[in-house]
C-alpha cells in the first residue's frame, strides 16, 4: 500500500514507536530519498515541509490509524 502523509517534526517519535511495532517493512519518502520508517535519525533527518509517502505491505490497525489522522489529499 502507498500514502501520502504530512507530519511535523514533534510527530516522529510517536510515528516511529508505532512503526517499530509492525513486523513488515515500511518506507517513508520523498523525492528519491526513502528510509526506514521504523528509523527514528532516518524519518527525523526528512523535510517536512513537503507530502511524504509511506509504502508497505502488511496490516496494522495501529499504523492504520496513525496513517488516517496524517492523510493528506492528493
Amino acid at each position: 500500500m502507498v500514502k501520502t502523509i504530512r507530519m511535523t517534526q514533534n510527530d516522529v517519535q510517536h510515528f516511529v514507536d508505532v512503526t517499530s511495532r509492525c513486523d513488515f517493512d515500511i518506507d517513508i519518502s520523498y523525492n528519491r530519498y526513502v528510509v526506514d520508517a521504523k528509523s527514528f535519525l532516518g524519518v527525523y533527518g526528512l523535510d517536512f515541509r513537503v507530502p511524504l509517502t509511506v509504502s508497505y505491505e502488511g496490516y496494522n490497525a495501529a499504523l492504520e490509524e496513525l496513517l488516517e489522522k496524517y492523510a493528506i489529499a492528493c
